[in-house]
């Protein structure tokens, strides 16, 4: 699922980078790191980084929506965490031999600012204020896959299902429609294209969203909230908190 991406830009601060985690760094910690971020396009499926693999990059998303995928033995697909503006992808590399045991690919088409291993690493040993911020963002992403594992265990599909157009609503930087396949979104939440296409269809008919052809729109995004489960709201404030 590799997509082919426009070529990457040097990344400048016309009113501050829109991902939430460079937002949050301080002037002095931004420009130590500015002149090696690049900004990339990122193609929907584009494969960034292989599963038990060191990778070369941290993404940093703008626009775009990662995802990180656990594949099983038997051709089994599904989704550990998204990435969005609020956050970084390749975390792993920070922490002990960097590798994971998923695989990241854009999940949604847009932005993202990407930086070499090697030098973030090197950022995080030179600037403490820097890793302290990593250190508390390390901690907000591991509260979201302990709420995701409860979610996926305690909540129905329709919950569930609201509550991850939900967070992509949040992260694709604006309008109400974005590009999403029932297989993708299979993936995401761990059940048969069968199971999404009975979500979407309760969905439907309350009047929430709109489905046609790899084409989601959110139609009434206060009922949408009202038919997600309240890991939602858990999550979306444990991120607030951080950037507060």
């Amino acid at each position: 699922m590799h997509g082919s991406s426009a070529p990457p830009r040097r990344s400048d601060r016309p009113g501050g980078p829109s991902n939430q985690l460079l937002r949050a760094l301080s002037a002095p910690d931004y420009a130590s790191v500015v002149p090696q971020l690049t900004r990339v396009s990122l193609s929907a499926g584009e494969l960034l980084s292989k599963s038990h693999a060191r990778p070369r990059h941290v993404y940093f998303p703008e626009t775009a929506v990662l995802s990180l995928i656990i594949d099983m033995e038997d051709g089994g697909a599904v989704e550990a965490a998204t990435v969005g503006n609020e956050g970084m992808a390749g975390l792993s590399a920070t922490l002990g031999d960097g590798t994971m045991s998923s695989r990241c690919l854009a999940q949604i088409a847009g932005d993202a600012q990407r930086i070499p291993v090697a030098v973030l690493v090197q950022a995080i040993v030179d600037r403490p204020a820097l890793d302290a911020l990593l250190r508390r963002y390390t901690q907000a992403f591991i509260n979201q896959l302990a709420q995701s594992v409860a979610c996926n265990r305690l909540h129905t599909i329709d919950q569930r299902c609201a509550r991850w157009l939900l967070m992509t609503h949040d992260r694709v930087g604006g309008g109400d429609t974005f590009d999403l396949t029932q297989e993708f979104l299979s993936y995401m939440l761990g059940v048969r294209r069968e199971g999404v296409s009975a979500a979407s269809r309760v969905l439907q008919r309350l009047g929430v969203i709109q489905y046609r052809r790899g084409h989601i729109s959110i139609l009434d995004r206060p009922a949408l909230e009202r038919a997600a489960c309240e890991c939602y709201a858990e999550t979306r404030d444990e991120y607030a908190q951080l950037y507060r």
